[in-house]
């Protein structure tokens, strides 16, 4: 394909664009395929010789689209909305089109300097603290744009987890430095992303895992119970991840009681993961939500989210951009250049060296939009909210499950008064399970306060409150079908409920099973613990319904919260035959004996102080 030609077939591209986006009501939510469906239709090798572009097209519409899920579709209503504005698209095909990699201000001075600032006018517009912007006076921040949130909280860990061994090691110069990171421990809420557990168990650090309020607010009495019965134990805080706007229900921790909490204690790391939310705040009355921000280290926001802007496209602002940097430099001469000691060179602010010129995409965004026009788009989705909350409460067979603040509304049947916990949640499940099957809205469940919810989100970009009528009428009809219809098999034997769930189990296609079972959509629901390894002094311990997942986990003390402990080192240390003599046991028994000394060993946290292993009690204790 020649400049000529790319200048015909781009234009056509755009004009499929236009015209896909304008006819998405003509097409269902979501596919109706089972796995492996294109490999049947595309040939096993590819092609010798080049084929004609009208080909590939084709192919397009009759191959590829009938296994697309349509997330800019009016009746998509599932997990956030994946923004893709028209400016956004036109940044990226420049990008694409310009084709730098821009790792370093050398590499291309303009894809780093846009991003330095992109990043400080998103900064003030959400209004973060001046210590997080570039250009601040005295600031030692910054912001960054990484792949997605997942890789803002791992960057953030790996910074923080570099800080905390560093300080470790000028305490304990004699310890290795593998001992001082088995040491080491994050927290989290119940609530927070999967990211954060897949972050620990990447960065080889344990995590525990805290339940939140009943509104799913991590508070800060929890943490500071949690902290210091580790520090007891001989464990070393040294990252807390809070989440603004939390995936199952949009809930935001109380950052003015962990923040004080956090301070407390010496060189913690306090994340703040606004994935979702972040983009609200450029509205003055969701300004509220980030009090206590001050006392962040990191802050991450996702524009390709509630922005308009995108994927990939996350936001990540540091207070101490060296703190970052000095966790991630790798410096080869083939990389330097002149003005690596005056400039910020990308490459050291995350995990890829590579990087596009993603900045354009929201240079592009904010100037045609607007903060103004960004600020009615947020508005118009949190009133949308608003109005399918009204809906559902005025149906006595709901329940809204969540505080309704942005976007997104949980909800659910409430079953009737004989039916128990589980009869309701399969009720629920076999209502959200005919509603993706009919292809007619999309929508995925989530599991808040040990119950199963549907999430309702307004998603598409020019939704309506006839969208929103149409999304209740039908899930109304469903309920009403589900209930007074003839599917009033639930309240027969419990053989021919097996047999229905079974039956429709068969029916439904594979996708729909992905997304209407929450032990699949989020895996942490399902918490059946792993065998436990044993030897003469680790006994088999008996599984309980409340022992945690994770191969080797701890779980804490104290009977007043409901935790546990992610220790991924314990899983690959993990043995498979039980043998007495294997690397486990070695492992566990070196940890076990080995004990750190320091002059000022009994203050707080002068001293890693015993394994935990040897302190807390088995999973069975729970």
């Amino acid at each position: 394909m020649d400049a000529e030609e790319f200048r015909v077939r781009g234009k056509e591209m755009v004009d499929y664009i236009c015209t896909y986006m304008n006819t998405l009501r003509k097409r269902r939510v979501t596919p109706s395929v089972e796995p492996g469906y294109l490999r049947n239709a595309l040939p096993s090798e590819a092609p010798m010789y080049p084929e004609p572009w009208d080909n590939v097209m084709s192919d397009i519409e009759s191959k590829i689209m009938p296994g697309v899920t349509h997330w800019q579709h009016p009746h998509f209503h599932a997990y956030f909305p994946a923004g893709n504005g028209y400016p956004s698209i036109l940044g990226d095909m420049l990008s694409s089109g310009i084709g730098c990699i821009g790792f370093s201000w050398a590499a291309s001075p303009a894809c780093t300097e846009l991003e330095i600032i992109m990043l400080d006018w998103l900064g003030k517009a959400i209004g973060l603290p001046p210590a997080f912007l570039p250009f601040s006076e005295g600031s030692k921040g910054g912001g960054v744009i990484e792949g997605s949130a997942s890789e803002c909280v791992l960057v953030s860990m790996l910074a923080a987890r570099a800080a905390g061994i560093k300080r470790l090691k000028h305490q304990f110069p004699t310890v290795d430095e593998g001992l001082l990171l088995s040491k080491l421990i994050a927290y989290c809420s119940k609530e927070a992303h999967s990211c954060v557990e897949k972050a620990a168990m990447m960065s080889f650090v344990k995590l525990r895992i805290l339940q939140p309020d009943e509104h799913g607010c991590l508070r800060g009495e929890t943490l500071k119970i949690a902290m210091e019965e580790d520090e007891e134990a001989g464990l070393v805080p040294f990252f807390v991840s809070t989440t603004l706007g939390t995936t199952s229900t949009c809930s935001f921790d109380n950052l003015l009681e962990i923040g004080p909490v956090v301070r407390k204690f010496p060189s913690v790391w306090l994340h703040i993961d606004a994935a979702y939310a972040g983009s609200s705040f450029l509205c003055p009355e969701h300004k509220y939500h980030l009090a206590g921000v001050e006392y962040a280290d990191s802050f991450n926001t996702n524009p390709n989210k509630l922005m308009l802007t995108a994927f990939d496209c996350s936001l990540l602002w540091v207070k101490n951009r060296y703190l970052l940097t000095s966790a991630l430099v790798v410096d080869p001469l083939y990389l330097q250049h002149c003005y690596d000691h005056t400039a910020i060179d990308y490459r050291h602010w995350g995990i890829p060296l590579s990087r596009r010129f993603r900045s354009l995409k929201l240079w592009f965004m904010l100037r045609s939009y607007g903060i103004s026009g960004l600020q009615k788009y947020v508005r118009r989705h949190c009133e949308l909210a608003k109005y399918f909350e009204q809906l559902v409460k005025k149906d006595s067979r709901f329940e809204v499950v969540n505080q309704v603040k942005l976007g997104l509304v949980c909800f659910r049947l409430i079953g009737s008064p004989d039916e128990n916990h589980q009869q309701v949640d399969e009720l629920n499940k076999k209502l959200l399970t005919n509603i993706n099957a009919s292809g007619k809205i999309h929508m995925v469940p989530a599991s808040f306060r040990d119950q199963y919810v549907i999430r309702f989100c307004v998603v598409y970009q020019y939704a309506t409150r006839e969208d929103i009528e149409y999304a209740w009428d039908v899930i109304t009809d469903f309920a009403t079908e589900l209930i007074e219809g003839p599917d009033k098999e639930r309240d027969l034997n419990e053989e021919r409920a097996r047999q229905t769930r079974a039956d429709l189990a068969r029916k439904r296609s594979f996708f729909v099973r992905m997304v209407s079972d929450p032990k699949i959509y989020n895996p942490a629901i399902n918490k059946t613990p792993p065998p436990f390894p044993t030897s003469p002094e680790t006994p088999p311990s008996a599984a309980t319904p409340d022992t945690p997942s994770d191969a080797g986990s701890i779980v804490p003390t104290t009977p007043k919260q409901s935790s546990w402990i992610s220790w991924p080192l314990a899983f690959f240390f993990q043995s498979v035959d039980h043998d007495s003599n294997d690397l486990p046991l070695r492992f566990r028994h070196l940890d076990t004996m080995v004990r750190l000394k320091s002059p000022n060993q009994g203050r707080r946290g002068s001293s890693p102080g015993a394994s935990p292993e040897r302190r807390a009690p088995s999973p069975s204790a729970n």
